[in-house]
């Protein structure tokens, strides 16, 4: 007789299938997609100032759309130049800093969803759908956007489009 208690027997367990969404290809600057379907570089063929980024065709910014790049961190990694122009900002100016000195949640009460830093940093990790939240111009109060918040990347960040 054996000293150990019976265990029961190990099986594998199949993960459920994972179900794959269309992918946009996008420019970080200018914010449209590539000419070439396969482009030998990852800077946009277009401008020439953004690297080619992906997200989900539903979270893909449209032509001349205002939108952010974010890194988990909640800096700002990049921005579109309408993006620039609808927040009076200079990309030069935004890169690196918080994304809170820009933009904060329009929520009037606090508690009520998600916060935006929750979700970005859920989409920088690539754990979060594609969500979207009220935002407003920090500083500035009557104007809000509704903001679409997404996976993006390579490398890992989220994608915030703004409405």
């Amino acid at each position: 007789m054996s000293e150990f208690p019976a265990r029961a027997a190990l099986r594998l367990v199949q993960p459920a299938p994972v179900e794959l969404q269309p992918i946009a290809r996008f420019c970080g600057h200018c914010g449209n997609p590539p000419t070439a379907a396969q482009p030998s570089t990852r800077v946009c063929d277009r401008c020439g100032l953004g690297l080619v980024l992906e997200t989900v065709v539903e979270a893909a910014p449209s032509r001349g759309a205002p939108f952010l790049v974010l890194d988990t961190g909640l800096m700002i990694c990049a921005m579109s130049a309408a993006a620039q122009r609808e927040l009076a900002v200079d990309e030069t100016e935004a890169v690196h800093r918080h994304v809170n000195e820009l933009l904060v949640a329009a929520d009037a009460e606090p508690g009520t969803r998600a916060s935006l830093a929750d979700v970005v940093v859920r989409a920088a990790r690539g754990d979060g759908e594609t969500t979207t939240i009220a935002v407003r111009p920090a500083h500035t109060f009557g104007v809000f956007f509704e903001a679409r918040i997404a996976p993006c990347g390579p490398p890992r960040a989220a994608l915030v489009v703004l409405h």
